[in-house]
């Protein structure tokens, strides 16, 4: 028998991390190859890790709630073949610290009677990701924390339990020889990501009302925070007239229900004319990449889709290739998979630009956070009637809609996203009866 392990995986683009929501299976349970394991929340998509092996649970290691990063392990599984006594010896502790970062430092910590050797004296102090974390979290200097893992290394029971303990080394509190690894440490850890601010202490009076965090919550949360935190946004709004779409899309509606099966909204209209702009401004289809900028030859459109505690952003691919009808058709589709628990976490995958439908609840005027690492968000207000002034002086009333771009400065300029408006308003204002088809 062999004892191999399951890992998270990386389950969309950016995604460095996930939340193990659900598990499936119990230690001793029977599985075959691609069976499902755990239901996993990450970056807005709940979805499935399959067993890569045929065999049996041996471990969860990690637990319902747990976020941990990908390529952490998560569980083991027993198989038929060789190296099972060798693979066995590893503590539960080492499996969840794998894939541990390195940092220099000058002193190591003291090991007690009942842990293994510390390590010698200038070695180097291995940290997994998840102690880090929880270190910079809580203001944990590790050069004074006694490691019970394999060599003395740190795990996370052993900083879970200084923190239950009450009893935290603090860095200001470690010796001069300690502070350059102390640094190193925080330097290691937040130069992968932005890091959110401390969690405020915030005083709760009675009726007060405490909502945990879902896994699906957090991951919004990281994304919007890196969004803000590495795009500089910048905003712009046009206004478009569209009292001649209203009135084609409302007299074909009954009969498009009645041949089709499903409503054709205003928001296909919308994002057909966004896919066809992106044809024709191939920069607004673009990302930022460090040292260079990546314009994308796909044109996929990403939706947001509310539910009632989550926001999803599922992918209309090749939308410049679709008809009316056809995005359409993939909204209604996306939109129900969503709001039923079915997306998966390829449709979630591969956006390019994203259109958001804010006018569905109302909203006239807003400032989306660009959905990262795309280069714009469009959003699409409500229509509402206003009095316009026409040409020769009259005042009608007309069926009008605010567009609001939000954009990545380091990518995109005030000038193509103008001229991206302004071709976007024109679309849309020359969709009538006469030269528009749906099909």
């Amino acid at each position: 028998m062999a004892l191999e392990q399951i890992k998270m995986p990386q389950l969309g683009e950016s995604v460095t991390e996930g939340t193990i929501e659900k598990w499936l299976v119990q230690p001793g349970d029977k599985v075959n190859k691609y069976d499902p394991l755990a239901e996993v929340n990450t970056d807005k998509v709940t979805a499935e890790i399959p067993s890569s092996f045929e065999g049996v649970i041996k471990e969860l290691i990690a637990q319902e709630g747990e976020t941990l990063e990908v390529g952490a392990v998560v569980c083991t599984i027993e198989t038929a073949g060789g190296g099972a006594e060798e693979a066995s010896t590893s503590s539960n502790d080492e499996k969840k610290e794998e894939a541990p970062k390195e940092v220099s430092t000058s002193s190591a910590p003291k090991a007690s009677a009942t842990q293994a050797p510390a390590r010698e004296k200038g070695a180097k102090a291995r940290y997994s990701p998840a102690v880090l974390k929880i270190a910079q979290e809580n203001d944990i200097d590790l050069n004074q924390v006694n490691g019970t893992g394999s060599e003395g290394r740190i795990t996370r029971k052993d900083l879970l339990a200084i923190i239950e303990s009450g009893s935290i080394p603090k860095a200001s509190e470690a010796p001069a020889s300690s502070t350059s690894a102390s640094s190193a440490t925080q330097e290691t850890s937040t130069a992968t990501r932005p890091q959110a601010a401390p969690a405020p202490s915030i005083p709760t009076a009675v009726g007060d009302i405490e909502i945990p965090v879902s896994g699906v919550r957090k991951a919004i949360a990281s994304n919007m925070l890196r969004s803000k935190h590495e795009a500089p946004h910048a905003w712009t709004m046009i206004e478009v007239d569209v009292t001649n779409l209203v009135q084609y899309r409302d007299s074909i509606k009954g009969e498009f229900k009645k041949k089709e099966g499903f409503n054709v909204t205003y928001f296909a209209f919308f994002v057909k004319a966004v896919a066809q702009a992106l044809k024709e401004f191939p920069m607004m289809n673009s990302m930022w990449a460090g040292d260079k900028i990546i314009q994308k030859k796909d044109i996929n459109i990403s939706i947001a889709v509310a539910t009632d505690d989550a926001l999803f952003v599922p992918v209309i691919r090749n939308a410049d290739e679709k008809t009316i009808k056809g995005i359409g058709r993939e909204i209604n589709e996306l939109a129900t998979k969503v709001r039923s628990g079915k997306l998966k976490s390829d449709e979630m995958q591969g956006g390019t630009f994203t259109v958001n439908n804010t006018g569905s609840f109302g909203s006239v005027q807003s400032m989306g956070i660009i959905n990262y690492p795309q280069a714009a968000i469009l959003q699409v207000e409500s229509i509402v009637k206003r009095p316009v002034i026409m040409d020769g002086g009259m005042i009608a009333a007309r069926d009008m809609v605010n567009l609001c771009l939000s954009l990545d400065h380091r990518v995109l300029d005030g000038l193509v996203c103008g001229r991206f408006l302004a071709r976007v308003k024109e679309i849309l204002e020359n969709i009538s009866k006469e030269n528009t088809s749906v099909y």
